[in-house]
């Protein structure tokens, strides 16, 4: 909502302003300088990255419509979670969690808390490091420098997609002169031609310029940047899940645990103690 928002807004601004100047939209209409301008972006795009970015990139977009799944409601449910596997680790052990480990997609224990059973990878996440636990690997510092490397991992493909529409949208003013020259070669062809005439088709080559550096700074980078904050929305979710799981592997209890991975969160998503304290008390038995 808050793209299409923004979207209109830019697009009511500086048409709205070019209007209000006493500028005739027709002049813009250039359509083979945008073809020239967002052909050859796209075109670039596809020699620079591999496959699997250009794959994800339109997934991605969807993902920048919708914006950040991840709300205090979303958060307060993962502490929830955390609180009733780390109770159930206390009281019956680790071995009690086995069926939720090995086969999660029947697990009622996760099916109760919808957002974290709808989220594939941070159910693996979950279900890897309560395995290696119960196997065993009971290290907090070996634990913790195995999931940053997996998070690291994680965030950094996700930064492969935002980099590559920055990398485009820095290009795009570029791609607009390039455009632009263009129109003033044309231009010169016509330099016999009568003055309304010649100033006609160097007003068509100078909106190259305009909508390179429109679309680079008024959606391409804005795009990029929000695709960045969803992403790292994510990872915070997942930074969450390792606190509480490190806090746990200390020998903490439940409560304490929760605590822990409660402060990893941002002060505008984070529920407070209370809260937490509330929801928990409202679980089922385990």
């Amino acid at each position: 909502m808050l793209f299409i928002i923004g979207s209109i807004t830019v697009l009511v601004c500086v048409l709205g302003g070019y209007v209000a100047m006493g500028g005739h939209l027709a002049v813009l209409w250039q359509p083979f300088e945008a073809v020239i301008i967002v052909g050859a972006a796209i075109g670039a795009f596809i020699i620079s990255n591999p496959k699997t970015v250009l794959g994800r990139t339109g997934k991605a977009m969807l993902t920048v419509l919708r914006g950040s799944r991840y709300n205090k409601d979303s958060y307060l449910e993962l502490l929830s979670l955390q609180y009733q596997v780390f109770k159930i680790a206390k009281t019956r052990g680790l071995l009690a969690l086995e069926q939720h480990i090995e086969k999660p997609e029947e697990s009622a224990l996760f099916q109760q808390f919808p957002k974290f059973y709808s989220d594939p990878h941070a159910v693996v996440f979950l279900c890897d490091y309560l395995r290696l636990m119960s196997l065993g690997s009971d290290n907090p510092n070996e634990l913790e420098n195995l999931m940053e490397e997996e998070l690291e991992t994680h965030h950094e493909e996700h930064a492969q997609i935002s980099g590559a529409i920055q990398t485009m949208a820095d290009g795009m003013p570029a791609l607009g002169i390039v455009a632009a020259v263009l129109g003033v070669i044309k231009t010169m062809g016509a330099i016999t031609e009568p003055p309304e005439v010649l100033g006609k088709l160097i007003g068509g080559a100078l909106v190259g310029t305009f909508l390179g550096v429109w679309i680079s700074y008024g959606f391409l980078a804005p795009i990029a940047s929000s695709l960045k904050a969803v992403h790292d929305a994510e990872a915070k979710y997942f930074q969450c899940l390792k606190a509480g799981l490190l806090a746990h592997l200390h020998g903490y209890a439940p409560a304490v645990s929760v605590e822990y991975a409660r402060k990893a969160l941002l002060s505008d998503v984070r529920p407070t103690f209370y809260e937490v304290e509330e929801a928990t008390s409202a679980l089922p038995p385990t």
